[in-house]
């Protein structure tokens, strides 16, 4: 009995070893892979703002009403520019599925032509209303279109993060590489740096702020910099629903037309 006491008190230390070392493992793929099953509820509804800022201080701000609802295997995004008079009634929409190799389908709507237009895959890279967000920037980029590389460890803002470069396997994607510092264990991607087709660095993606709704961690407020351009997009997002039971007809493009 003594025996195997001790040998089991010595499996258990080997386990807690074993554990340890795989924790120490964790690689680019998995993390990036936690980033983006991390839960944010079954639907949502906010007011977004999106503020404009050129290179002289100048704003623009863009009223808009954005709904989202996970169907399973593809998530559906839609939303309705509210304000200012010149883009009122604007649409956007953007279906993101868990299929391997398949695309993110987009749709513009633009009232001044009473059309709705399909975003082709050669203008994704096109920006998205003005701001510094590209049309890809809106849809959902998978793991596996990239290849992940946990480069460090280090603190940002106070938070532990793991710091990941993410190469695309695409040669002709828009982006070289991009850099992603993710808070451990909240997988929130609290800082993420953009290097265009040349290698150099275009912009940089900010997580200002992060709100627990109804146990959800939802990102509220975001800074889009683009270095290039001397031009940056503020994100504040308000008045934010979790589960509110979005109808399903509510992401087609009839209700792109229709409106609110």
């Amino acid at each position: 009995m003594k025996t195997l006491k001790i040998s089991a008190i010595v499996f258990a230390l080997f386990t807690l070893a074993n554990v340890s070392v795989f924790a120490q493992k964790i690689t680019g793929l998995q993390i990036i892979e936690n980033v983006y099953n991390r839960p944010v509820g079954d639907d949502m509804t906010a007011d977004l703002k999106m503020i404009l800022i050129n290179s002289s201080g100048n704003e623009r701000v863009r009223e808009i009403k954005q709904f989202s609802r996970d169907f399973g295997e593809v998530e559906k995004k839609i939303m309705f520019f509210v304000s200012p008079a010149d883009v009122k009634n604007t649409s956007f929409m953007n279906w993101s599925y868990d299929e391997e190799g398949k695309d993110d389908d987009q749709w513009i709507y633009l009232p001044a032509l009473k059309k709705t237009k399909r975003i082709s895959s050669d203008s994704k890279s096109d920006y998205f209303m003005g701001s510094d967000f590209t049309y890809d920037d809106l849809g959902d980029r998978k793991p596996s279109d990239d290849t992940h590389k946990l480069l460090r460890e280090e603190k940002l803002n106070g938070e532990d993060c793991y710091v990941v470069e993410s190469t695309p396997k695409d040669e002709d994607y828009m982006y070289s590489k991009t850099v992603t510092w993710i808070i451990k264990d909240k997988w929130i991607g609290l800082k993420k740096d953009f290097y265009d087709e040349d290698g150099d660095y275009l912009k940089t993606l900010t997580v200002n702020k992060y709100q627990d709704i109804k146990g959800f961690l939802i990102i509220t407020h975001t800074e889009m910099n683009n270095v290039q351009k001397e031009h940056k997009t503020v994100m504040e997002l308000t008045n934010v629903k979790i589960n509110s039971g979005i109808s399903k007809s509510k992401f087609t493009e009839r209700m792109m037309t229709r409106g609110i």
